[in-house]
């Protein structure tokens, strides 16, 4: 190769790589604002510039503030439900209750669900008095925002489910609070006497939907909760089961 072929290939080679190295740095320092930097540019110094008045987010044009709040105009909690409430809806609200609500509230709502039963703060039951009286509202309103103790479900649960969740909610409260004379004599005659022993028929339903799950370590609940066998620390009859230290 001659000496001016040589030449070429290196002056060639050489812009190559200014002309990678340009591209490079074109894409790893272009110009940009990140999040709240302030800007000379503009008059009021910042870099993130306000949205136009109207603008709505995708997907959150939420103009109905009884369904999207459980709140009406006054900023008072609604008392009545603002979408139509069927068998399939509560059927929905009882499946998204047993998976988010259950655990600490128990699967007939009186407070005494599993969490609660491994020593957890226990909250109140929705069959006293004032949660029976309390709006409907009030219930979406602590499932959005959170109560106390309890988190927001806002992220977890979409509004449709809030609402269905109360309507099962209401009907758990309903069951705990019932006159067997609002029945219809068909169903009135399948309610088994108080006191009387339950039937085959019973017995199988109970057995295939427990409100609570078998577990030996609670012989003594609620008033002193266990936890399970095998834990540091754990308490009932089961928990002697394990050789695991006590939890300091």
């Amino acid at each position: 190769m001659s000496s001016k072929t040589k030449l070429a290939a290196l002056v060639l080679a050489g812009l190559g790589v200014a002309l990678s190295g340009c591209a490079r740095l074109d894409m790893q320092d272009q110009p940009k604002y990140k999040p709240q930097r302030p800007s000379e540019f503009f008059a009021d110094g910042r870099s993130g510039r306000p949205e136009l008045e109207g603008t709505v987010a995708r997907g959150e044009m939420q103009e109905d503030s009884a369904f999207y709040s459980g709140r009406d105009e006054k900023g008072d909690d609604i008392a009545g439900f603002p979408i139509a409430v069927d068998k399939a809806f509560i059927q929905r609200g009882q499946e998204r209750y047993d998976i988010y609500c259950a655990p600490c509230h128990g699967r007939i709502g009186n407070g005494l669900g599993m969490v609660v039963r491994r020593g957890f703060k226990a909250p109140p039951s929705y069959h006293i008095d004032r949660l029976r009286n309390a709006p409907v509202g009030h219930f979406y309103d602590v499932i959005s925002n959170g109560y106390g103790a309890m988190l927001n479900y806002a992220a977890q649960i979409q509004p449709r489910d809030r609402w269905a969740i109360i309507a099962y909610i209401r009907a758990l409260q309903y069951s705990e609070n019932a006159n067997v004379n609002d029945l219809s004599a068909d169903v009135r005659s399948k309610v088994p006497a108080v006191g009387a022993p339950l039937t085959p028929e019973q017995k199988a339903a109970e057995a295939s939907q427990p409100l609570v799950p078998k577990d030996p370590d609670f012989y003594n609940f609620p008033a002193e909760p266990a936890t399970p066998s095998g834990v540091p620390g754990a308490r009932g009859v089961g928990a002697y089961k394990t050789n695991q230290p006590e939890r300091k």
